[in-house]
C-alpha cells in the first residue's frame, strides 16, 4: 500500500476538438497524505479543476494512474468506483447551481445517505440530516427552506454538508470560495480547517487566489496550461518562488499597505492555445528569460531541495 493516501502519476486529459487536440491536463504528477491539503493555483483555464475531476472520475482521464490507498482509481470497475466514491467527494465552486431548486436543505444533505442506504430508518437519516447541519453552522431552523431563499454562504455549507455525509478521506474543494463575499469567504475557510482538524481529511484547494491558498495549504502546486511547474510547501514557495511564472503571480498579490512598494512583474504576449501544442516550455512564449532550450523540449519538475520542486530550463 502506498505511504500517500493520493497519489498523482502522469496523469493526463485530452479532448478532441474540430482543430484538434486540447491538452487539458497535459502529464503531472503529486502526491497528497492523510490530513493534509495541497493548493492548487493559476490561472483561468490552465486546467486546475479538469485536474479535480479527473481524479475523481468526474471527467475519464486519457491516461496516468490515480492511486487511492493504493488502489488505481482509473481502473476500477463502475461497482468498485460507486463505493469508493463514499471515501473521495467534491464541494463545487457555484453553490447555488450545484443544488437541485426542488428540493430542501434536508433533502439536498440527505441526498448521498439515501443514495448508498446508510440508514434503515427516515428517523436516523433525520437525526443524521441534523448533525450534519449543526456541524456545518446551519440553524435547524433552515431545515425544510428551500436554496433560493439562502445567501451564497449558507448554500456552501449545504454543499459542504453533502460532501461531509459520507465520511469521506479525501475531497477536491473546487474554488469553494470564489463566489462568495469577502467576509463570508473567512467563515467558509475556517469551516473547512475545523473540520479537517476533527475529521483528518484530505483536500485538494483549487482556486486562482494566491492570499487564500497561502493561508489554507499546507503544499502549493502551480499549474500553467495543464502543466505543473512548481510545486513547494507553501511557505517556502512564498518566501523563495523560483519558477518565472510563480514570481510573477505572487507579485501581483495586492497587499494590504498604501506605502508599501511592490515590484510587479509584467507578463506580455498572449497565452498559448492549450490544443495541438508544442514540446516545448510552455511558459516559454511568455517569459523574459527563455531561450532555445526552452523551446526545444519540455523541461523536468526536478526536486531542488526542502520538498521545492520546479519545472524550469533555467534551473
Amino acid at each position: 500500500m502506498s505511504e500517500h493516501l493520493l497519489e498523482v502519476n502522469h496523469l493526463k486529459k485530452y479532448f478532441k476538438t474540430n482543430k484538434g487536440t486540447l491538452q487539458a491536463v497535459d502529464d503531472i504528477s503529486f502526491t497528497l497524505d492523510a490530513g493534509k491539503t495541497l493548493g492548487l493555483v493559476g490561472e483561468s483555464g490552465c486546467g486546475k479543476s479538469t485536474t479535480g475531476r479527473a481524479i475523481l472520475r468526474l471527467t475519464e482521464p486519457t491516461s496516468g494512474e490515480v492511486l487511492f490507498n493504493g488502489k488505481d482509481v482509473a481502473k476500477m470497475k463502475s461497482r468498485e468506483m460507486h463505493q469508493m466514491r463514499m471515501d473521495m467527494q467534491m464541494i463545487f465552486q457555484d453553490p447555488f447551481s450545484s443544488l437541485n431548486p426542488r428540493k430542501t436543505v434536508a433533502e439536498l444533505i440527505a441526498e448521498p445517505l439515501k443514495w448508498y442506504k446508510i440508514h434503515k430508518s427516515k428517523a436516523e437519516q433525520a437525526s443524521h440530516v441534523s448533525k450534519l447541519m449543526e456541524t456545518v453552522g446551519l440553524a435547524s431552523r433552515l431545515t425544510n427552506v428551500y436554496p433560493h431563499e439562502l445567501d451564497g454562504g449558507r448554500r456552501q455549507r449545504i454543499g459542504i454538508a453533502r460532501a461531509l455525509a459520507l465520511d469521506p478521506k479525501f475531497i477536491v474543494c473546487d474554488e469553494p470560495v470564489s463566489a462568495l463575499d469577502v467576509s463570508i469567504q473567512a467563515q467558509v475557510l475556517n469551516l473547512l480547517k475545523e473540520l479537517q482538524n476533527e475529521f483528518g481529511i484530505a483536500y485538494l484547494f483549487i482556486t486562482h487566489d494566491l492570499s487564500v491558498v497561502n493561508h489554507f495549504s499546507d503544499d502549493i502546486a502551480v499549474m500553467y496550461l495543464g502543466q505543473i511547474v512548481e510545486k513547494a510547501p507553501a511557505k517556502e514557495l512564498f518566501n523563495n518562488p523560483v519558477h518565472p511564472y510563480t514570481k510573477a503571480l505572487l507579485s501581483a498579490i495586492p497587499i494590504p499597505d498604501v506605502d508599501a512598494v511592490v515590484e510587479q512583474i509584467p507578463l506580455k504576449g498572449e497565452i498559448s492555445s492549450p490544443i495541438n501544442m508544442k514540446p516545448d516550455c510552455h511558459f516559454a512564449a511568455r517569459c523574459p528569460y527563455a531561450t532555445e532550450e526552452c523551446r526545444a523540449g519540455v523541461p523536468d519538475l526536478v526536486n531542488r531541495g526542502n520538498e521545492h520542486f520546479v519545472a524550469c530550463h533555467l534551473f
